[in-house]
């Protein structure tokens, strides 16, 4: 079976990418039969001169503006491989379909054309694709046959772009002077450049090695999705996804980013085979997609990241020191959240500062940044909502590199450089380490689940002191006790002379002098209650958003419900319902309980 290579174009508006392509596909006879001859009879019928462009802008908008406007994909082949082109827009409203294109390429054709010599976004071009991490670059000097093959015009190019590659720490295989419309140089020589001596474009593409996925980076499995089957006795849970680097085999013992929780790979699923055994050659490298069956069943979602247990394990984080191109007409700012895309995952982010900013097409530092607009390069920090699993873009390009969404449409894009600390990361490496060292029950949440008709959840009632918490708290928990639940009232402060006690000093309160440790143990104690099936019902006195965001750091996944009691000013936490003063407690409780059916914790009747 031959190889495949993926080939993005690019290059500034007008200098010809389309019609290099349309030429190399009508002279290694990749078109359908009769299409070269449809398009120039299109051409006459419509007293237009016969261009090779034509062949693939199809859409008739495309050809009254003269422009690209959206990727293309173009298949031909070789003696040596399979090609995939793709036809990324050089026009600057377009330039965010490039990323597009661009992220899915080994290498790239970059077009510059002789004429105009190098514009704006020629070097824009350039830049991108050094972020997106393709190294494979050659250009192609275009409409050679414009300045009737001058070699010094191709050789002031060349030197010119080359200085502005090397500024950006990337280098041309190749320079190569081309005429897309009179075909010299593309898929043969022709006789107006003796003085060039170098490989065709054709040749060229077939110089290009494939990489073979590299299997000696650790393994990454981005979550796509988790697939359950009921029909037929069918009880497996198969993760999904792309393998993007290393391998994975039957046994292996694997590891989920953020949340750290490990079990072991049972068995290796593809499609539409259903199952490959690990010694199957090919069938779990890097790049294919996969699913896996688990010995213990674990709570996964979309945008985890599976690692393999021994190996480097990706950053986790939620402050990224990042590399970012924007696009957007609307300027990337702190004051408003955007969303960020690693692989599968998709979490909000916000600018926190700008380090340096930059103008893409001449390199120059932009002073006073405030926001980063239009077409700015910006070296800053991203703070994302909630910890995320990556890699450096060094150490691995593809789970290095991010998109940004705004507006529901592609603003921007970009590569991580550093995982920066943030003043939850202590507590989550601790929790990581609780889930790596975890020993596991043989009863799973979901069997808990069923067996107790409910779903494990915190409960946490908060408000000013003297504001009826633990009158409330108390009684919901007798509440679901009566109608046959399970579950447990805990004091926060209970815990003060117990699990806190090495913390307690004579004359001091250790729920404030030891605030983030006495947090972080009671919500320890709060995950025993919640992996046993429990639902947890607590309270606590002003309970800030810092403090449920720890709880909530330490409890993952499991849900917590926020009460809020009482006297509703200066309320210091988002709260999921409330329980006024006015209210009695019987109706408050009727309250919550509501709120638990409609989270699913607990079902009606």
């Amino acid at each position: 079976m031959k190889q495949q290579m993926n080939i993005v174009i690019v290059g500034h508006v007008d200098h010809g990418k389309s019609t290099v392509i349309g030429r190399l596909l009508a002279d290694t006879d990749s078109l359908p039969k009769g299409k070269l001859q449809q398009i120039r009879d299109l051409c006459e019928r419509t007293s237009k001169p016969f261009e090779y462009a034509f062949l693939l802008d199809a859409l008739k908008d495309e050809q009254s503006q003269g422009i690209t406007i959206d990727s293309a994909r173009v298949f031909f082949k070789t003696e040596k491989r399979h090609y995939i082109i793709i036809d990324a827009p050089g026009h600057i409203e377009f330039l965010k379909n490039m990323i597009t294109g661009a992220s899915r390429a080994e290498a790239a054709l970059l077009v510059i054309d002789a004429n105009e010599g190098v514009q704006e976004n020629s070097r824009r071009h350039g830049y991108m694709l050094g972020m997106l991490g393709i190294r494979k670059i050659a250009v192609l000097v275009n409409k050679m046959d414009l300045v009737g093959y001058s070699q010094q015009v191709f050789e002031r190019i060349r030197s010119e772009y080359s200085e502005f590659l090397s500024g950006i720490g990337l280098e041309a295989e190749l320079f190569i002077p081309v005429s897309g419309m009179a075909g010299d140089n593309v898929a043969g020589f022709g006789e107006g450049m003796p003085w060039y001596d170098g490989k065709t474009v054709l040749q060229t593409l077939d110089d290009f090695e494939v990489l073979p996925p590299d299997e000696s980076l650790p393994f990454r499995l981005p979550v796509q999705d988790v697939y359950k089957f009921t029909r037929f006795g069918d009880s497996r849970r198969i993760i999904a996804g792309t393998i993007t680097s290393g391998r994975v085999r039957v046994g292996d013992k694997v590891v989920f980013f953020p949340s750290g929780k490990r079990t072991t790979v049972q068995s290796l699923q593809t499609f539409p085979v259903p199952e490959s055994p690990a010694d199957i050659p090919g069938s779990e490298i890097s790049g294919n997609p996969v699913g896996i069956t688990l010995e213990e069943q674990l709570y996964v979602t979309r945008g985890d990241m599976v690692a393999i247990e021994g190996e480097a394990n990706p950053k986790v984080a939620t402050r990224l020191k990042v590399s970012l191109f924007w696009l957007a007409r609307k300027s990337l700012s702190s004051s408003r959240d955007v969303l960020l895309r690693i692989g599968t995952c998709k979490v909000r982010a916000r600018l926190e500062q700008i380090n340096r900013l930059i103008d893409a097409s001449n390199l120059e530092a932009l002073a006073s940044p405030e926001e980063v607009k239009r077409h700015d390069v910006a070296e800053c920090v991203l703070q994302c909502d909630q910890p995320i699993a990556f890699d450096l873009s060094v150490d691995n390009a593809e789970t290095g590199r991010f998109v940004i969404i705004d507006d529901y449409e592609i603003a921007g894009g970009g590569i991580i450089q550093e995982a920066l600390e943030d003043d939850q990361s202590w507590l989550r490496d601790k929790v990581m380490t609780r889930n790596i060292k975890w020993e596991k029950s043989a009863i799973g949440r979901l069997q808990r689940a069923e067996h107790y008709c409910q779903r494990a959840a915190l409960v946490l009632v908060t408000g000013h002191e003297d504001s009826r918490k633990k009158e409330v708290a108390k009684a919901l928990e007798a509440d679901l006790f009566s109608h046959g639940r399970l579950t447990y009232y805990l004091g926060i402060g209970s815990l003060l002379y117990g699990v806190d006690a090495d913390l307690k000093t004579p004359g001091s309160d250790s729920r404030v002098e030891h605030r983030d440790e006495h947090l972080r143990r009671f919500a320890e104690v709060a995950h025993l209650f919640l992996d046993s099936g429990m639902i947890l019902v607590a309270t606590a006195i002003d309970l800030s958003q810092h403090d449920l965001e720890m709880i909530r750091t330490v409890l993952q996944r499991h849900p917590v419900l926020v009460v809020w009691s009482g006297d509703q000013s200066g309320m210091p936490v988002s709260a999921d319902t409330e329980v006024p003063a006015q209210l009695n407690v019987e109706d408050g409780v009727a309250h919550v309980k509501s709120l638990l059916q409609e989270q699913g914790i607990i079902f009606k009747g």
